[in-house]
């Protein structure tokens, strides 16, 4: 959803996007674990995934209701490969493990979902081995981990603009033009 009202925000505004991973749960084994391990009560999960197929449903994504979480430590590395060697491609895999995880179910802690999906985005075998064995991209995600702690980022997405601005989660893009403008005022 994020993505999506970016690319609307960037129709208004000139933007200069970066875009950096967080890996919300890393203590998730990659075979993952039962939402319940999370620790919501019930009726807040429920709650959160409500409003989660409401705000899908305003950017015609499907989320499904969810049973477990994965550890999304590999598609991370994989993310960053990919977005080194080729940014069209990279594009293709962001979409496609984002809907493989939250519309499809898939888990995009096994590395044979995960390579399937890479080939179907489009990245080559090569950057999917690099991805997991090539240590600069293990040390880009550390240091990717240790700005968003400096700057008190815990979710996503969280868009920061004009560096001053934190905004966190899948906010209208009502609100990221309001905040947008005040950015821009003040430059």
């Amino acid at each position: 959803m994020g993505e999506r009202r970016l690319a609307r925000l960037a129709e208004a505004f000139d933007l200069k996007v970066e875009r950096s991973f967080l890996e919300i749960h890393p203590e998730t084994p990659p075979e993952g674990r039962p939402i319940e391990s999370l620790g919501y009560p019930p009726e807040r999960w429920a709650q959160l995934t409500a409003n989660i197929a409401r705000m899908g449903k305003e950017e015609d994504i499907t989320f499904i209701d969810r049973t477990f979480t994965t550890n999304s430590h590999k598609a991370l590395l994989l993310a960053e490969a990919a977005r080194e060697s080729d940014p069209g491609v990279f594009e293709a895999l962001n979409e496609a493990l984002f809907l493989a995880y939250f519309s499809d179910g898939k888990n995009i802690g096994n590395e044979t979902v995960l390579r399937r999906i890479a080939e179907e985005a489009g990245v080559p075998g090569e950057t999917v081995d690099l991805a997991w064995s090539d240590p600069r991209f293990e040390e880009r995600l550390k240091r990717q981990h240790e700005v968003a702690a400096r700057v008190g980022v815990t979710g996503i997405p969280t868009f920061i603009l004009g560096n001053k601005w934190i905004i966190e989660g899948a906010v209208p893009t009502e609100m990221l033009k309001d905040v947008a403008l005040k950015v821009a005022a003040a430059s």
